[in-house]
């Protein structure tokens, strides 16, 4: 999962052990400490994934519903925060899916141009990675990160939550989404180099403006 999921704190996994085997047991109070430790981060997920904080707060209800129901299941061989994540990430997908079916829409993306055989065709030049990881804490890069992940068609947006936000592996990722991995590597890629493109006219207009 994400890297700060995957190194939480260790006394924070062995309480969850503790409270899931009471859990399992039919214990509600100890399954509702462990929703209480995890809600804030499904919803958050859920939230990234949506766009919207009622469909955030269903899939976290949805997440929690079917972990409860499926705990005798779960034999702990993640973390259970890991767990979680990984079931809203289906009930996030799972209400996008209808979403889509529902509106019959999907947002445009202006991004880099692609060949027929799917290779860049103009790619930028400038190497903003280094100015990036220095300014990684920079407010207005973070925004305008945030506004072109939004403006990303949510098949793409989808991938790259679960893979470079929330750390899923592209075998995961094709577990919960029912695409191949060839497919779900060719979404990341493009979606990637959407949001380079971002943040090089992020750069640019700075200098411009200088």
């Amino acid at each position: 999962m994400s890297e700060e999921l995957a190194t939480q704190p260790e006394d924070r996994q062995q309480e969850d052990r503790r409270l899931l085997s009471r859990a399992q047991t039919g214990d509600m109070a100890a399954f509702e400490q462990l929703v209480e430790a995890h809600r804030d981060k499904v919803f958050g997920l859920a939230l990234r994934m949506t766009r919207s904080e009622a469909d955030a707060a269903e899939i976290t209800q949805d997440t929690f519903l079917s972990a409860y129901q499926h705990l005798k299941d779960f034999r702990g061989d993640a973390a259970f925060g890991s767990w979680v994540h990984r079931i809203a990430a289906n009930h996030a997908l799972m209400r996008l899916r209808h979403r889509r079916v529902v509106q019959a829409v999907e947002d445009d993306i202006k991004g880099p141009e692609f060949t027929e055989l799917g290779s860049l065709a103009d790619y930028p030049e400038r190497d903003w990675s280094r100015d990036a990881e220095e300014k990684a804490l920079d407010a207005e890069l973070g925004q305008a990160i945030q506004q072109a992940t939004d403006r990303l068609p949510e098949g793409y947006r989808e991938v790259f939550l679960l893979k470079d936000v929330e750390g899923l592996s592209y075998e995961q990722i094709s577990e919960l989404t029912g695409d191949s991995v060839p497919a779900i590597k060719s979404r990341l890629h493009r979606a990637r180099l959407a949001l380079r493109e971002a943040i090089d006219l992020f750069y640019n207009q700075g200098a411009l403006a200088e």
